[in-house]
């Protein structure tokens, strides 16, 4: 008579004991390599090619016109590629375990429970990936904040509600004086003329509330603040002449949606012509036209503002009558 604890019954017995359990085995780790080369030849092929030009930029504006902007368009391009190369491996694994292991009969598939080289990788992998994004990440944004003693221009950005004022400055800092000044209206849209090949300065500060300035070439979003804080930047040069239109990307109030301005890049010796023709006491208009420049901005155009005393009051509404 056989004691009941002793029954082994068929159910129950490791499919980890049967002769192939160990080829099985074999045959995934060379499946999960094979992906894993797949993933790296796929990484290798892609960072070979434009690949920013043909996905337009996974959604980051192209046509950079400063040495800092490539910098973090190409970080933001690697860091795509390498988040497309670990969904791709992760995809695989998924879709590969969903036909290997689908079900087949009443039997149990091979379990990998407590299976410390898989644990391994799912614990080491995150924080390789984690650290080396991280790492290019901080070499990329000290090389773009990173900022110099004498830059060879330097331009107060002064934003207040709702249009801009720029500053071409002899020095650094609050204390530096203003050796000449556009200042944007309602009727017209303030252009900021800067150099190609020279280093460039901006110092911004806020007259009232929070704004921000932006160039989408130069793929910056800086933001303007009141007070005593000047948020500072540079660029190392300028790179190709041009009107890029400019607006502020903080929502600062109701005529938010009016600050625009224009930046205008040309070369050194107009751009010298220009200061010194606002220096002798033409427009900004005029010193543009004495260069040979659209003395207008040419990327945007006033907007109607509707400030009006007929808009506030109109005239066929009594007064007290409400609307």
């Amino acid at each position: 008579m056989v004691a009941r604890s002793s029954e082994v019954r068929p159910s129950a017995v490791r499919h980890s004991a049967s002769p192939g359990a160990g080829g099985r085995r074999r045959r995934g780790a060379g499946r999960i390599a094979g992906l894993g080369l797949g993933g790296v030849a796929l990484l290798v092929l892609l960072t070979g090619c434009d690949v920013g030009a043909t996905f337009h930029g996974f959604g980051w504006p192209q046509g950079g016109i400063s040495a800092e902007s490539r910098r973090m368009y190409d970080l933001w391009i690697a860091s795509c590629i390498a988040a497309l190369a670990v969904g791709v491996f992760v995809w695989g694994l998924i879709f590969w375990c969903v036909v290997r292991y689908r079900k087949r009969g009443n039997d149990l598939p091979v379990q990998t429970r407590y299976n410390m080289p898989m644990e391994f990788l799912y614990t080491i992998a995150p924080i390789l990936v984690v650290s080396v994004l991280f790492y290019y990440t901080a070499i990329v944004q000290t090389d773009v904040n990173k900022t110099t003693k004498n830059p060879d221009v330097t331009v107060e950005v002064v934003a207040f509600k709702w249009n801009w004022q720029f500053n071409y400055r002899d020095g650094q800092g609050p204390d530096a004086n203003t050796v000449a000044s556009t200042l944007g209206t309602s009727e017209v849209i303030p252009i900021l003329v800067l150099p190609t090949n020279r280093s460039i300065r901006f110092e911004e500060t806020s007259r009232d509330v929070i704004h921000s300035f932006w160039v989408p070439e130069l793929l910056f979003k800086r933001d303007v603040f009141p007070g005593k804080i000047r948020n500072v930047f540079e660029v190392s040069s300028l790179e190709s002449e041009g009107a890029y239109v400019g607006r502020c990307a903080e929502l600062c109030g109701t005529y938010h949606a009016f600050m625009n301005f224009e930046l205008r890049v040309v070369s050194p010796e107009k751009y010298d012509q220009f200061l010194a023709a606002k220096q002798g006491g033409k427009t900004t208009q005029e010193a543009l036209s004495a260069i040979g420049e659209d003395p207008y901005a040419e990327t945007t155009k006033p907007f109607d503002t509707r400030r009006t005393q007929s808009n506030f009051n109109p005239d066929d509404v009594p007064a007290g009558s409400g609307s």
